[in-house]
């Protein structure tokens, strides 16, 4: 008993021999597992597979969509001396068209004590010729053209003023081709109908325009909107 106890420990064991798996059974275990991988691992990987098992890379997420401005309800972002200068520039226009209600100043005197507080400032504007256009130089290269010192809020709104004085060269036109001579006759009316037309055209746009600068909304005239908005950059 001894001596074959110490005749097998003597004896040279035999190699163990590594079993290698059948190949459907590595290509079966490897499409499981790239199967499985993914949805482990969630939506922004990939799994690439090649010599040395499955490779794993990282995908960077999607880029978040941007949240353009929204210029009409921007309210908490705009300055209280950008909205009282975008508001007075809506006078402009409306000081340089005036004259266009004449007729239904006289009319309605309502309209008359409701504007009076601008008339100083109607009395400024008319000081001088040269008033109207040193204002208009003043508005477009000092205020519209200048990105450094006023914020867009403010140059989209003194060109929306602009634009809409550039308008009131059609009616100035006009009347002055067109107007007639005596106080009555259908011409007389339909030339009064379209200066009263003007001048509350104006005026809409002074309260529109004016009030909501003054809210800190944006307003888009119409007409003269998409014309400013081409302009200001």
């Amino acid at each position: 008993m001894a001596s074959a106890v110490s005749l097998l420990l003597l004896s040279s064991p035999r190699p163990l021999r590594r079993v290698a798996p059948a190949p459907a059974l590595h290509s079966h275990l490897a499409s499981h597992s790239q199967a499985r991988l993914p949805s482990l691992l969630g939506h922004g990987c990939e799994t690439a597979v090649g010599v040395g098992g499955p490779r794993i890379r990282l995908l960077a997420p999607p880029p978040r969509a941007s949240n353009p401005n929204n210029d009409n309800d921007n309210s908490g972002a705009v300055e209280a001396p950008d909205r009282l200068v975008a508001a007075v520039a809506y006078l402009y226009p409306f000081l340089d068209g005036v004259h266009h209600g004449r007729f239904l100043l006289a009319q309605f005197p309502l309209f008359s004590t409701l504007l009076s507080p601008l008339a100083p400032a109607a009395r400024l504007f008319r000081s001088s010729p040269l008033t109207p256009f040193l204002l208009f130089l003043t508005l477009y290269f000092a205020v519209v053209r200048n990105q450094q010192a006023f914020s867009r809020f403010v140059r989209f709104n003194a060109m929306q003023a602009v634009a809409l004085d550039v308008l009131l060269i059609f009616p100035d036109l006009l009347a002055q081709s067109f107007a007639p001579s005596t106080g009555g006759g259908i011409g007389f009316e339909l030339f009064q109908s379209m200066e009263s037309t003007v001048f509350l055209f104006l005026l809409v746009c002074l309260v529109y325009g004016g009030g909501a600068c003054l809210l800190g909304k944006t307003p888009r005239l119409p007409i003269v909107a998409d014309a400013a908005e081409r302009q200001v950059m």
